[in-house]
């Protein structure tokens, strides 16, 4: 049951943002507010109505003053964020508008609890949510309890349990040391019954029966919420339903939200203060003032109430005049609305007895009878008189007085006599101290106090009474509790008490970089808090070179965070720094750390200047010295340098026959060769640390020919032309390449592979005179040829050539024949009719046989059998002969086998041999000898065993028999020797 009131009842309104414009309807006969009522009728009207709450004073401490003008994005009752634990986070904004679907904007309204509510899922982002009992933060798993009464904090469940159980603790502690159980039991009782628990934080007081004992969502309608990612923490996401503030009688359509329910904002009829207007308003915003003059008539019943129309009732009227006082002696200038007053002067009227004066002050009406007129009597009460005139003097009657002193125990012993007795009873009786350990007899108007010290503890359990003759009923401890509390940072301020301190009511306020931003949280959790998450941009504006271009960052402590653009700064190489940016950075802000006034740290406030571009690293495909093709070599930039590969230089010589056998070097003088010339590409001047030969001689034209431009017939592989040019005037140059040593290569012409006898040679070769031997066609005869005549040959003629003129002699390819045509060149004949020999072929068992051609025999073959080899065997069927004789042999060999079965029978079924009768009964009458013996043997072993397991339990049994006995003759003597002990009292 809440304590707004439980759940409301009657039925629930339709779901949507139709239920708030529906007029109100009456839900119980006296209550309900109607579409006209004024803001009375709607303070009737609520469901449920709130129990009187007492709350004790609560601790005060002097924070710190708060930062002007910034936002803040949570309170110290936030809950924490996705982060922890873990599951990342939920999005703040999807949770409050899922919360808020049923609830108008807030731009028609201002309410506290909506900002509460708001307040509260926005702390999630922060993780500022803090038991102030445990100072844990809470998780979105951990069970809860939250204030519904006041202060709508959040606690852990195990927490506040404890709290409440030793607050409980402590108050039935109280009532024992006030009331003992033993002498008021029923008072005790009553007390421990009516003992009360409060809130941590806002102090409320809740009853014995109200400590929570299950872990419920936040409107209290399911036990045990599951933690739903989709949904606020701790919320069942149902409809809250709980009763509006206000007593309304409307309930709250939010789903299950933390934090107190906001006003009621349904639409309806409501009238201002002083009934004038009437207006469409919110429920929970009802009381409206018109503005208008009030015009409601005061209490002096005059004049009427010109200020604007206001709430409550009217002041008194204003209006100033002449005023006489209650006895109409004085007049004066007042205000209406004190215009029955008093003077300062007595009434002096004389009496109706005509003899005294009345002695009150300024009065209004009669001033009534005299107060010594009818029956009176002596001063001490005891004797009366009658008729006697109220100027008359009355005697005293002689008796004792016996009026009761102030004692209340005794009675004045002096005569009846006028004005008071006695103050002091003088009376000594036997009185004893208010702690009972002194008797004494003392006067009665005489206190008596012992000098004893009270030594029992006061209620905080701590400190001793120390009050001089207590009586048992010690006051409260006076002292400073002064323990520190759960923050470390502060001491309880509060009397000095039992049980758990109360936690630290300082807020400490935690700001983001800038200070736009700001998050209250409990004193003791700010050292673990994160800063606050600042939608601000940051302002620091950024070094490098990039400028505007940096991508902007919110609002953060330390170093801005680096730049991740390209460097792109020119380097000596003609290359761009690819490299992240590396520049200047701004100063960075110093890193959060929540420290004291004391302990201040020294920031340093420099600019960092950077870093130079790093050594180019680009990657570069680099040539070799002699600019070979396939030895490039892939670099970095900044790393390369001149290599040589592993291949020949390959350069034309001056000869334009041969190539530059070096290993790869640097070439001075390119060539090109263009048929029977070679033309210099251009002249080369080496670098200083190139290794070149020693100058020669040689004429400059011995280099090649020199042009402006090659032939178009002897351009390059590409298409191109090169350009050449001379060697210039002022540079010697020298051919770093070798000089033409070796013989001549040049290729023949005629397919002529032998190489030229000659040295390296400037035109045509001389015709070859090699020796070539080569083989006819059919292999049988070899031929000598000289190479420059055998070349020079047409094909036609070199057919005839090499022909021998005899038969070919090679294999037909269907068959073993030899070819029967004159040696050619190619492969022989291959077709079917091409060999006309006579082969012999045979039927299947080979008795019949004939001669036929062997083009024939190679047709009659049937398909998948080998052409080569021409057997012949299967070609001609058998006859009648061929299957008789077939016959006789199958009949043959199966006789044959069944001769060979009947000859291995009589050694299979060949019958044992047999023992005679004699010798058999000898070989039993052995076996049953040997058994008896064995038998004969087992058995005496067994009696044997049996009679040894007899004759040990009789020497057990005796054995045992005489150590029980010599162990109670030891025991009878050890008792004879000890000495007897004589009991009290005894003779």
């Amino acid at each position: 049951m809440d304590r707004r009131g439980g759940q409301a009842s009657g039925s629930s309104s339709s779901q949507g943002r139709s239920v708030w414009n529906t007029p109100l309807q009456s839900r119980a006969p006296h209550g309900g507010a109607s579409g006209g009522g004024g803001s009375g009728s709607m303070g009737e009207g609520g469901v449920g109505t709130k129990m009187p709450v007492k709350k004790n004073p609560v601790l005060s401490f002097n924070s710190k003053p708060a930062v002007q003008n910034v936002v803040y994005s949570s309170s110290d009752e936030d809950s924490e964020s996705g982060g922890e634990g873990g599951v990342p986070g939920r999005n703040v904004d999807a949770l409050e508008s899922k919360i808020m679907a049923d609830y108008p904007s807030a731009e028609d309204t201002d309410d506290t609890g909506v900002a509460k509510i708001r307040s509260l899922l926005l702390a999630r982002r922060s993780g500022a949510t803090s038991c102030l009992i445990c100072l844990e933060r809470v998780r979105a798993t951990d069970p809860v309890w939250d204030c519904k009464a006041g202060c709508h904090a959040i606690f852990h469940l195990i927490c506040i349990q404890s709290w409440a159980r030793q607050a409980l603790g402590a108050a039935a502690i109280r009532s024992l040391g006030q009331l003992s159980g033993q002498h008021f039991p029923a008072a005790q009782a009553e007390a421990e019954d009516k003992a009360c628990w409060h809130c941590p934080k806002c102090r409320t007081d809740y009853q014995k029966t109200e400590l929570p004992r299950e872990y419920r969502c936040f409107c209290g309608k399911q036990e045990n919420p599951e933690n739903d990612p989709w949904l606020a923490p701790h919320t069942c996401g149902e409809k809250c339903g709980r009763p509006l503030p206000g007593k309304c009688g409307h309930e709250c359509v939010l789903l299950c939200h933390p934090g107190p329910c906001p006003t009621c904002p349904q639409l309806l009829q409501f009238r201002c203060y002083c009934g004038a207007e009437t207006e469409m308003r919110r429920c929970g915003h009802r009381n409206f003032s018109c503005g208008r003059e009030c015009k409601k008539v005061l209490s002096c019943g005059k004049h009427k109430c010109e200020n604007a129309c206001h709430q409550g009732e009217c002041p008194p009227c204003s209006k100033t005049a002449i005023h006489k006082c209650q006895c109409g002696k004085t007049s004066a200038l007042r205000a209406c609305a004190e215009s029955n007053f008093r003077c300062e002067n007595p009434c002096g009227q004389q009496l109706s007895c005509l003899k005294h004066w009345c002695q009150r002050g300024c009065h209004s009406g009669p001033c009534g009878e005299c107060l010594l007129t009818g029956k009176r009597s002596c001063p001490c009460g005891k004797v009366e008189h009658k008729g006697i005139p109220c100027d008359a003097v009355i005697p005293t009657c002689g008796s004792t007085c016996e009026k009761v002193l102030p004692c209340e125990i005794h009675r004045c012993s002096e005569r009846c006599h006028y004005g008071p007795c006695k103050e002091m009873c003088r009376v000594v009786l036997t009185k004893s101290c208010r702690c009972g350990s002194l008797k004494k007899e003392v006067p009665c108007h005489q206190e008596l106090q012992c000098e004893r010290k009270c030594q029992r503890m006061k209620d905080c359990g701590r400190h001793a009474c120390k009050r001089r003759c207590c009586d048992g009923d010690c006051p409260l401890c006076s002292e400073v509790c002064g323990r520190r509390l759960k923050c470390g940072n502060h001491k309880c301020p509060a009397p000095c008490h039992r049980g758990l301190c109360a936690p630290c009511p300082v807020n400490v306020q935690i700001t983001c970089a800038c200070g736009e931003t700001a998050i209250q949280v409990p004193c003791g959790t700010e050292r673990t808090q994160r800063p606050p998450r600042c939608s601000k941009l940051c302002a620091i504006p950024p070094k490098c070179n990039h400028g505007p271009s940096c991508k902007p960052h919110r609002c953060h402590y330390g170093a801005c965070p680096e730049c991740h653009l390209p460097c792109l700064t020119p380097l000596p190489c003609g290359h761009k720094c690819k490299e992240s940016c590396h520049g200047a950075k701004p100063a960075p802000n110093p890193e959060y750390t929540y420290k004291t006034k004391k302990k201040k740290t020294v920031h340093d406030k420099s600019t960092s200047t950077g870093e130079p571009c790093p050594p180019c690293s680009e990657r570069i495909v680099k040539q070799c010295v002699g600019q070979h093709k396939g030895s490039e070599r892939t670099m970095v930039c900044s790393q390369s340098s001149e290599f040589r590969c592993s291949n020949d230089c390959g350069n034309p010589l001056a000869c334009g026959n041969h190539t530059c056998r070096k290993t790869c070097h640097f070439v001075t003088i390119p060539r090109l060769v263009a048929g029977e010339e070679v033309y210099v590409m251009r002249v080369v001047p080496a670098p200083p640390e190139a290794e070149l030969p020693e100058p020669t001689n040689a004429p400059e034209g011995a280099w090649g020919k020199y042009g402006s431009s090659l032939p178009p017939e002897k351009s390059t592989s590409n298409g191109s032309v090169e350009e050449t040019s001379t060697v210039p005037d002022n540079v010697k140059v020298i051919d770093s390449c070798e000089q033409c040593r070796l013989p001549c290569q040049k290729k023949r012409a005629l397919r002529c592979t032998h190489p030229c006898t000659q040295r390296c040679h400037v035109g045509p070769c001389k015709p070859c005179k090699a020796v070539l031997k080569r083989a006819c066609y059919c292999e049988a005869l070899v031929q000598s040829l000289d190479c420059a005549t055998f070349n020079s040959v047409p094909d036609a003629a070199r057919v005839k050539l090499l022909s021998c003129g005899g038969p070919c002699h090679r294999k037909l390819p269907n068959c073993a024949h030899l070819c029967p045509d004159i040696c050619h060149p190619g492969v022989c004949p291959t077709a079917a009719d091409s060999c006309r020999k006579k082969v012999t072929v045979r039927c299947a068992c080979q008795r019949l046989k004939k001669e036929w051609l062997c083009c024939d025999a190679q047709a009659a073959q049937p398909k998948g059998t080998q052409k080569s080899s021409v057997s012949g065997v299967g070609l001609i069927p058998c006859d009648q002969e061929c299957s008789r004789l077939a016959a006789e042999r199958k009949a043959k060999d199966e006789n044959e086998e069944l001769r060979h079965r009947k000859s291995k029978e009589p050694e299979l079924n060949a019958a044992p041999v047999k023992v005679s009768k004699k010798r058999r009964g000898r070989a039993s009458d052995d076996t049953t000898k040997t058994s008896g013996v064995w038998d004969t043997i087992a058995a005496a072993g067994r009696w044997l065993m049996l009679i040894l397991l007899i004759v040990g339990a009789l020497l057990a049994l005796v054995y045992g028999y005489k150590g029980l006995l010599a162990l109670s003759r030891w025991m009878d003597a050890r008792d004879a020797a000890r000495p007897r002990r004589r009991m009290p009292g005894s003779f």
